[in-house]
């Protein structure tokens, strides 16, 4: 993909045609305050955090905001083809539910790894997904195959359109909270963080952007490091952030909007979801626990008043059994 151009960041106007377009479809999810265990050092470690919980969202994630813009801005005729796109879980399942919206097919390429949770979702809101190895996956991103196919595909992180979508947090956290002082992102392909990271460049350019991974899985810190995109391998509970590398197209973008990379070990996300649970009665997946784990680690005085991306709740129930119970 070398030589790819770099996408654009969406603008201001474009962050706001797309939030009005939004109306009535995602919902303007509230900010509410972390709660904690009565420990006072625990007490001090949460304090001044915001949590924003689109677990709330229709289909469970955030991915509703920018898929489903880039598919109305699809035509009736684009969109009688069918709706298709790569995804871990999240966005299938959004897909699924604009196949539904719309009365049109909807198609999804997933890892056959994929949690049970998410197929299943997928399957109930009307979309197919088409499980395949996650090097196929991947293979299938890197080598543009979409494009052999008929249906109207939906790219999750390089569609600008579904970056324009998805800045519409950014543009509701400043509403909320316009003295905000940091915010933390969760990344895997780095939709999420262009996006946001737009809408604060454009409106609050002093707010921190804080890029949060999985330390199994650390793709844009790696990408930095050695200032352009590698490949990195991928050892990680957090599914939805599980992307091994970041692309060319994106990574100046990144770069330009994420204050720093924070690597965040399995042990916090697991601890991060416990206390979303048990104090907050927030069900997150490990992608959707990486903010919060992120900014626990940072002294309030460092951070100042911060807001955290709750991103996803599709997590087996096993699986949060298991975490709860260690």
């Amino acid at each position: 993909m070398s030589g790819a151009k770099a996408i654009e960041r969406p603008t201001q106007a474009e962050l706001e045609a797309a939030a009005g377009r939004l109306r009535g479809i995602a919902l303007h999810t509230p900010l509410v305050p972390l709660a904690v265990e009565r420990a006072s050092a625990s007490r001090e470690r949460g304090s001044s955090i915001w949590l924003k919980p689109e677990i709330l969202q229709p289909a469970g994630s955030f991915k509703i905001r920018g898929i489903f813009h880039a598919v109305s801005r699809l035509s009736p005729a684009e969109r009688a083809r069918g709706l298709s796109t790569v995804s871990a879980g999240n966005t299938a399942k959004a897909l699924a539910w604009c196949g539904r919206h719309f009365g049109v097919p909807a198609r999804s390429l997933m890892p056959e790894t994929a949690p049970r949770a998410k197929i299943d979702a997928v399957r109930a809101l009307g979309g197919t997904p088409v499980l395949v190895s996650m090097e196929e996956v991947f293979r299938f991103l890197r080598e543009h195959l979409w494009e052999r196919e008929p249906y109207a595909f939906i790219h999750p992180w390089t569609n600008r359109d579904v970056l324009m979508g998805h800045g519409s947090l950014g543009l509701e956290i400043l509403a909320d909270m316009p003295d905000v002082e940091s915010v933390y992102v969760p990344v895997g392909g780095g939709g999420l963080l262009a996006s946001v990271g737009s809408a604060l460049a454009a409106l609050a350019p002093s707010v921190r952007v804080v890029a949060v991974e999985p330390a199994g899985c650390p793709s844009l810190h790696a990408a930095i490091q050695a200032g352009e995109p590698v490949t990195v391998a991928c050892d990680t509970m957090c599914d939805g952030v599980a992307v091994p590398y970041v692309t060319s197209e994106m990574f100046p973008l990144l770069r330009e909007l994420a204050s720093e990379v924070a690597l965040v070990s399995e042990d916090e996300v697991r601890a991060a979801i416990r206390l979303l649970a048990g104090a907050n009665h927030l069900i997150a997946e490990g992608s959707g626990a990486l903010a919060t784990a992120a900014a626990l680690r940072v002294p309030p005085e460092e951070r100042g008043k911060s807001v955290c991306l709750v991103t996803g709740g599709s997590i087996d129930l096993a699986k949060l059994a298991a975490v709860l119970a260690s």
